[in-house]
């Protein structure tokens, strides 16, 4: 049973069907009340709900729903993410900047305090943050989503030395891929890049690869 955060769009939606069609168990979470429902209605063996990353109470009902019906994830996918306008910091409002981190970073804290302590319970499980080139490198006019991004390679490194043997915590960055939130920030060369859809082609069996002994890695989708 595979748990992804923000399956409405992008990648989290590639990942979900790519897993589906593989016969796995996908639940997922978004912020569209009409692509949720799509999604339902196409995977009604599945289960899909409408989650704001930003609540944390939102958040730890529905973890709790999720593993009294379906029971402790095999794998927990933080994709969900947003991506700020493209401005030098002094200009991008407080507003902004604050709703960014609230989801980029601490929506995925709120998704590890609900889904973890099941995992370790059962005493297995893998957690795949994910990061991205901007976690490992800068540029100019995203520097919220760096920061968020480097927040969750030090997140998932420090994290990695508190669980347990048989649970892993890794940062993963799924490379450059041509999705909504690319063209926000590089509009001209967003179609030089491949799909959600190709990507998800190599990037479902790497992460289903992934392992207890991955602990603490920052990897790149390859």
């Amino acid at each position: 049973m595979i748990v992804i955060t923000g399956v409405t769009k992008g990648l989290g939606r590639a990942l979900c069907e790519g897993l589906i069609k593989l016969g796995h168990t996908v639940v997922g979470c978004g912020r569209s009340l009409n692509e949720i429902e799509k999604l339902n209605h196409l995977y009604p063996d599945h289960q899909f709900d409408v989650v704001d990353l930003s609540n944390n109470q939102q958040v730890q009902t529905w973890a709790k729903k999720v593993i009294e019906k379906w029971g402790s994830p095999d794998f927990l996918v933080n994709n969900a993410a947003i991506i700020n306008q493209p401005l030098p910091l002094w200009e991008i409002s407080e507003e902004e900047f604050v709703k960014l981190t609230d989801i980029n970073i601490n929506g995925v804290v709120r998704t590890i305090r609900g889904f973890l302590p099941a995992m370790i319970q059962q005493k297995k499980g893998i957690i795949v943050n994910f990061s991205s080139g901007w976690g490992r490198s800068t540029s100019p006019e995203v520097v919220p989503y760096c920061t968020s991004k480097w927040a969750i390679e030090g997140l998932s490194q420090g994290l990695a030395q508190e669980v347990p043997n048989g649970i892993g915590i890794i940062a993963l960055n799924p490379g450059v891929i041509n999705t909504e939130m690319l063209q926000t920030c590089w509009k001209d060369n967003a179609s030089m890049f491949e799909s959600p859809s190709q990507w998800s082609r190599k990037a479902i069996p790497f992460i289903l690869k992934l392992t207890a002994k991955n602990n603490g890695q920052s990897l790149t989708v390859q």
